[in-house]
Order: structure tokens, then sequence, then C-alpha cells
């Protein structure tokens, strides 16, 4: 699939405008990094460590090996640290890849062995100070407590920091729920008519379609505008469905995606797996996979999400894609390169995908 010139600017600039809003998370990537101590602790293995051993040097659970994996991918992309892949293993496995520290992180270093020379250019307690404002602010929602809050694994950052989800906050305020139908609907009419003017082949061969967590019903009523033949259902959940206003051509129904998905030719989930971890994925696309028919009969599952890395050349879109990462990671969300896509998806009980960069996002088609 080509892009015109025209819509290769529009999603290049939707990038620069991420970046500079997400940017903020490389300054809370470097506070957890202080407080943690993590350059310190690979100083503690000649300079150069793996995720385990930074895990045992900060002192905080195996539990969090994950959580720590996506922190040191944006101190890396920005530079802070430096990683080394090993080779592949004799059974076409790979071991884990080596941290090592660079001359920027060496500057937080603070019990180098040569004492004096450390402590001389250690910023560490300067960068701490300008920091602080991150440490326990919504904007990090305490990442650093977080990494060393083992009683519930599962529990993420902002349930933590909240006592509830933001999709249960949701249900409860009125202003949230607002927030976010809104910024998605935003989201829907810059994309799709990128989508439906570039890539409305996905849409051919189809004569029904369900856009689960569709929200107000922004994409689907772009959809069922290019494709009137089309018929469009919105599924959410009741509070979200009250909210939406009269859409021609699209039907709206109140329920639960984790439940159950109406049947249709297709299921288009627009924004919505990176929300959850890969069970509540897993739990979802195999409620697609009842939804919809055979590849034969015309049946497959669209998503538009992020594939992290599909591009590794463009620096400024990977960094973009590790910041949201990142920040997504407070709400439980998970942004996923192409292996964790195709893990989740096998998972599910699909069998193969195709993918199409859309920018910082990806168009991905699902086929059972």
């Amino acid at each position: 699939m080509a892009l015109s010139e025209g819509s290769k600017d529009l999603l290049q600039g939707q990038v620069e405008l991420w970046n500079q809003t997400f940017s903020f998370m490389k300054s809370v990537a470097l506070a957890v990094a202080l407080d943690l101590r993590i350059a310190d602790a690979i100083r503690h293995h000649g300079g150069a460590a793996t995720l385990p051993q930074i895990l045992s040097g900060i002192g905080i659970s195996p539990c969090k090996l994950a959580g720590l994996r996506r922190l040191m991918r944006v101190l890396t992309v920005a530079g802070t640290f430096t990683t080394i892949q090993p080779p592949e293993t004799s059974s076409g496995g790979h071991n884990e890849p080596v941290y090592k520290l660079t001359t920027v992180s060496r500057l937080l270093t603070s019990d180098d062995d040569d004492g004096e020379t450390s402590a001389a250019s250690c910023l560490s307690p300067m960068l701490s100070h300008v920091l602080n404002p991150f440490h326990d602010s919504v904007l990090s929602m305490r990442l650093a407590a977080w990494f060393r809050h083992d009683e519930e694994p599962g529990r993420c950052p902002y349930a933590l920091m909240r006592g509830a989800t933001v999709w249960e906050m949701c249900g409860s305020s009125d202003a949230l729920n607002a927030s976010i139908n809104n910024a998605m609907a935003a989201d829907s009419r810059f994309l799709m008519r990128i989508v439906v003017e570039e890539c409305g082949g996905i849409f051919r061969g189809i004569d029904s379609l369900v856009d689960v967590a569709g929200g107000v019903g922004g994409a689907a009523a772009a959809i069922a505008a290019a494709f009137p033949y089309l018929k469009c259902s919105v599924l959410d959940l009741p509070h979200v469905v009250a909210k939406a206003p009269s859409v021609s051509n699209v039907q709206f129904i109140a329920g639960d995606m984790f439940e159950s998905i109406p049947p249709a030719n297709a299921i288009f989930l627009k924004y919505v797996l990176h929300d959850w971890g890969d069970d509540k994925c897993i739990k979802l696309l195999k409620n697609c996979k009842q939804a919809i028919p055979s590849r034969d009969a015309g049946g497959k599952v669209i998503i538009i999400d992020m594939v992290v890395g599909y591009r590794p050349s463009d620096i400024k879109l990977l960094e973009t894609q590790v910041l949201c990462d990142l920040d997504i990671m407070k709400i439980g969300g998970v942004e996923r390169d192409e292996h964790e896509w195709k893990k989740i998806f096998l998972a599910a009980g699909f069998k193969d995908y195709n993918i199409m960069p859309l920018g910082l996002r990806s168009l991905i088609e699902l086929y059972p």
C-alpha cells in the first residue's frame, strides 16, 4: 500500500506532535532511573548488566521484569544507556540483552571504584532536584513507587495511585468519560479520512462490521459514510453508549466486549488492544473470532494500533512509540512490537495477519 504524499505529510505531522507531547516521559524515565539507582546497579556489574542483574541490584521483585524492560527501552532510545543484543542460542532463541553504561549514564553513578573522581562528576543530586516534580505527580503515576510495590503484581500505577483503574473511574466520572470520548473522536476524525481514502480496500467484500469499544461512533461514522452498503454497529459500555449521538447508518449496542461481541463479517478495533495486557487481549480476540465467519467467507479482524519498531530506521518514530508505551504502562496498557502481536494472535487462535504502516500506528488485518 502506497500512501499519497498528502497523507504522508499529515501522518508525519502527527508523529512530530506526539513526540513533543510525550517528551515529558523521557524526564519521567530519567527520574525513575535516578530513584532506583539503575546506573549504580549496572556499574556494580562492571558497566554492563542484564535485566535480571539490574533487578537484583536495585532490589525490586522479578514480577517487575517486563516493566523494567520497557523503562530501559526508553532510556536506551534516549541514549542514557546502550544495549547489546547477544547472538541466538542453539535452539533459536535469544539470550538476555546486556545494558551498558554510556558517557551520559556514567554521570549518574555515585559509587565508582575511583571514589573521588566519581563523586566529583556525579550529577545525580542536581538532576534529582530538577526532576523531583515527576516523582509523585500524575505525570509519572508514582512509577518509582510502583516498581517497588510487589504485593499486587497485576495492579497498574494508575490504580495504585487512584484506587481504581482508569476504566472504573470513567464509569463514575462524567468529566473523565467525556475527555476520553472527545479525544478518541478527534483522533478518528483525523485518521479515518486517511484510512477510508488510502486503505478503503480493507472494507470491500464485507457487508457488516462491529466497531468494538468504538466510543461515540467517530470511526464507524466515517466508515458508514464512505461505504453506505456496509451495516455498521458500535459496541461499548452502557455509560459510553448513553452519551453517543445519533449517527446515520450506525447502530449503537451496549455491552461488554470481554463477555461477547455481536456477529459480523468484520470486527474493527481502533486503538483498543493497547489498553490491555496480553491475557485480556487474548480473551477479547477469542470473542472476536467467535463473532466472525471463516476467512473464506470473508471473516477478519481489522486492528489499528502501534507496531513498535516496524520501521526501525525512523528514529523519531521509534522514540515516540516507546515514549507512548511507557506512558500507557501507567494504566496497564502495552504498545507491542510485531513479535508481541504475533504471540497474542496465535494464542487467540488466529492463523495469519498483514501489517500496513500508518505513521505512528499500523493497520493490521487479522485472519482466522
